[in-house]
């Protein structure tokens, strides 16, 4: 306890937590805004007629053209976040405003904006706003170091994510079968001087092999200082070159900045040094800004506490899946916010047919329902075909006295192999109530895939 104790009274220099500040509200701000101007807000959220939800939060849903205003709020929130303008207050706007976005649409659901949404949440209670802040200059005070904790507690949810991702990489189809990154290298011909040598067989070993030590090792290569550079342009190498290969957005520049977390007080302070001769060059910093030596935070127990539990969280959500019989990559139950990254590729064809109470049927268009993103995304994923069996079930029940039945003709592949069906077609998916519960309607792989 004593050692514990001790630690909880260690601090480290606020120049850390600056740095991070500013790189992750400037890194949102030009997300959102890319987001924007990409036209995605329409044609993600405006344009469906229909949103998948997440179980639990179906209230959360897309505000018609009010959508825009949240992303404004969004931008500004972030915005304020890099300038440290009345940082608390921005964070947690921002935290609910981005929690929402990702919440409206299970569709869009990506392991980035989990993690950013996890982020915001735990930038919540660190004072990132200590040094070199505009909360500075309103108080007139800035402060010199901050709990050791608050930083490494950012070092540690990074360290999940890569070692989660590490773990998820080991089964047979990554390691043996260089899955699915054969499929996706390969399609990667027409790329200047790279085309050609994706199509070998040894490189798409070598990427997957690569690929696990990479995220096995990076934590600890960037915890130690004699490794830190090696291991940070191993993070440049790798991010760039999953950005040329890969369409995954901002993630990258994401994980480049947050591996500097793990870099000294001198380095950031270093930058900060760069970022004040800029700022002189337009506007006069206020000299009269007391220094004091340490951040205290306020109400520290119920602090630790929430943090303590959302760790507690972080190291065992990954790890729902154990309760679902079956095939993880298969059945994907617990597979979402588990830091499983890019280890499926899956196609799919969902016909879903309706039944009336005289026995007569007929066969639905869904492009008069979803979006072809959306059909895509359903046709493989067993919780959005049965949300979606419940849509047809309750429009198409209408006009009729009685509930009618829906069923579903349903193939999917998975990682290159042949299409079998995926949910049995004499299940009445109409008649079975969305739940947490194992999806006993959904036919086993006929294939087993060794591993973790």
């Amino acid at each position: 306890m004593s050692k514990i104790f001790s630690y909880l009274q260690s601090n480290e220099d606020s120049s850390i937590l600056a740095v991070y500040r500013i790189f992750f509200g400037i890194l949102m701000f030009c997300s959102i805004i890319r987001f924007w101007l990409k036209g995605w807000i329409e044609e993600l959220y405006i344009i469906p007629s229909y949103h998948f939800s997440y179980f639990g939060f179906e209230w959360v849903e897309p505000l018609g053209n009010s959508t825009y205003f949240l992303f404004l709020i969004c931008a500004i929130s972030s915005f304020c976040v890099f300038l440290g303008l009345k940082y608390r207050f921005s964070i947690i706007i921002f935290f609910l405003s981005f929690t929402y976005i990702e919440l409206m649409d299970k569709t869009t659901y990506l392991n980035h904006y989990y993690f950013v949404s996890v982020l915001s949440f735990l930038l919540i209670f660190i004072p990132a706003n200590a040094s070199f802040s505009i909360d500075n200059l309103i108080s007139k005070k800035t402060y010199s170091t901050v709990p050791k904790w608050t930083i490494d507690s950012l070092k540690l949810l990074i360290s999940i994510v890569y070692i989660y991702a590490a773990i998820a990489k080991i089964n047979s189809d990554w390691i043996v079968d260089a899955m699915p990154l054969k499929i996706w290298l390969s399609s990667n011909y027409d790329l200047p001087i790279l085309g050609h040598l994706f199509q070998q067989e040894w490189v798409h070993y070598f990427m997957s092999w690569a690929g696990l030590l990479y995220d096995l090792s990076i934590p600890f290569l960037l915890f130690y200082s004699r490794t830190r550079i090696f291991g940070f342009l191993l993070v440049v190498i790798f991010h760039v070159l999953t950005k040329v290969l890969f369409p995954i957005g901002m993630f990258p520049y994401i994980m480049i900045f947050s591996a500097l977390i793990f870099f000294s007080a001198d380095f950031h302070r270093y930058i900060l040094n760069i970022l004040r001769k800029i700022l002189n060059n337009f506007i006069k910093l206020n000299s009269e800004i007391t220094t004091i030596g340490i951040y205290n935070i306020q109400y520290i127990k119920p602090t630790l506490i929430v943090i303590s539990l959302f760790f507690i969280l972080q190291f065992l959500i990954p790890f729902r899946y154990v309760l679902y019989p079956g095939e993880l990559l298969w059945h994907e139950q617990g597979y979402r916010f588990s830091w499983r990254v890019m280890l499926v590729e899956k196609t799919g064809i969902a016909n879903f047919k309706i039944v009336n109470n005289d026995n007569t049927s007929f066969y639905v268009d869904n492009a008069n329902f979803l979006t072809p993103f959306q059909e895509k995304q359903m046709s493989f994923q067993a919780d959005m075909i049965l949300e979606y069996a419940h849509l047809l079930g309750d429009y198409y029940s209408q006009d009729s006295a009685d509930k009618v039945q829906v069923f579903v003709d349903n193939y999917v592949s998975l990682n290159g192999r042949k299409s079998q069906r995926y949910v049995s077609s004499n299940v009445d998916l109409y008649s079975i109530k969305k739940s947490l519960k194992h999806k006993t309607w959904i036919i086993p792989l006929q294939d087993e895939i060794k591993g973790i």
